[in-house]
């Protein structure tokens, strides 16, 4: 009974949010689906992370009592365990504790009964990696993207985001694979505030004045580390306590806004809960890990400017500022014109595709 009372109490604390919207998938590490092995509905069928297809197998709904249903029956924890390292599996449903799912705005998927998170075995994005609980961490194979009924109000997407994923192609046709959709969304849940502070119309400028600046540092979302590698062993600073534990070299720029410096890596990673200091290429190989340095700078750092991009979009100061505070000391007041239209080129053309103007004070 008291363990009823438990669940119960629980389940309540958090908000599930069913993943009945748009395609049903439930995307997580490397922009990979929750999916149903071989799309067998057999009990005890594994579930596993696995490329996006489309199929039955990767099709999630919820009736609105917390389950998550795939193929007819439930994600389950195999045995009712609460174990780290417990296997989810394919189960008819059966109204269990091992059978209930919460999602918080954090992003993880919580089993309520075990309190721990649904987790990709290993942190290992290969297809067929399997699929259990584990405690949660806040890392990235826990953290999920499961669209939500409540999430395609307010003219926003499935995924919450003011962006669609056709929007998203359109402004980077010629972007490198690494670059992904799902990646970029699965970041938002680190900064709730972006892109999703004020109006509509403020909410959208935000979005492209923040792809703007990345089309701009990566060449069109081509470049996921910096081009020359003889800048490579500058980016240590070893005044710092902390020195430079993963090499001289090691602390390039990466990812959509180009981090770099073994201080910054520290900051960013300190911020998001990812050892960046000690393991830096998380930024070139994990999308999410990527994107999630990239609206760290955005939401936290002042930078050359006195704003941080996100106020300056917020407090509709305009896009001009977010230049400066990104590489103003570089480009703006006559420093660099061209790199100031460049970027301001790409804010007009994103904001062109998201249906909004581009507001005032575009150069810095």
């Amino acid at each position: 009974m008291v363990g009823a009372l438990i669940v119960a109490l629980l389940t309540a604390f958090f908000t599930v949010t069913p993943a009945h919207a748009a395609d049903g998938q439930i995307t997580g590490l490397a922009g990979k689906c929750v999916d149903v092995a071989a799309s067998n509905s057999a009990n005890g069928t594994p579930v596993q992370l696995y490329e996006c297809n489309g199929t039955n197998a990767q099709r999630w709904s919820s009736p609105g009592d917390g389950t998550l249903r795939a193929l007819g029956k439930c994600l389950d924890v195999a045995s009712g365990g609460t174990a780290d390292g417990t296997a989810v599996q394919l189960w008819d449903c059966n109204g269990s504790a091992a059978q209930q799912w919460a999602l918080p705005s954090a992003r993880d998927i919580v089993n309520p009964q075990a309190d721990k998170c649904l987790d990709v075995t290993g942190n290992n994005s290969a297809n067929g990696t399997r699929l259990q609980i584990w405690t949660c961490s806040g890392g990235p194979n826990q953290k999920w993207n499961a669209p939500g009924a409540g999430d395609s109000g307010g003219g926003s997407t499935p995924s919450g985001f003011v962006v669609s994923e056709a929007q998203f192609n359109q402004m980077f046709p010629g972007r490198n694979s690494f670059y992904t959709y799902n990646g970029l969304v699965q970041a938002l849940s680190s900064y709730p505030a972006f892109a999703n502070s004020g109006s509509d119309t403020v909410k959208r400028q935000e979005a492209a004045a923040f792809l703007a600046n990345v089309n701009h540092e990566t060449g069109g979302l081509v470049y996921v580390v910096e081009q020359n590698t003889a800048n490579y062993p500058h980016y240590c600073d070893w005044s710092q306590q902390y020195g430079c534990p993963a090499g001289q070299a090691a602390y390039y720029g990466r990812g959509p806004i180009q981090l770099s410096w073994n201080f910054n890596y520290k900051a960013a990673g300190d911020a998001l809960g990812i050892d960046l200091l000690n393991n830096p290429w998380l930024v070139q190989n994990d999308p999410a890990v990527a994107w999630r340095t990239g609206l760290w700078f955005w939401n936290t750092s002042t930078g050359a400017g006195t704003m941080t991009s996100h106020n300056a979009m917020v407090n509709q100061a305009g896009f001009g500022q977010t230049v400066r505070t990104i590489n103003g000391s570089l480009e703006c007041d006559g420093r660099n014109p061209g790199q100031v239209q460049s970027r301001v080129d790409a804010y007009q053309r994103f904001t062109s595709i998201l249906g909004v103007s581009p507001g005032a004070n575009l150069y810095c």
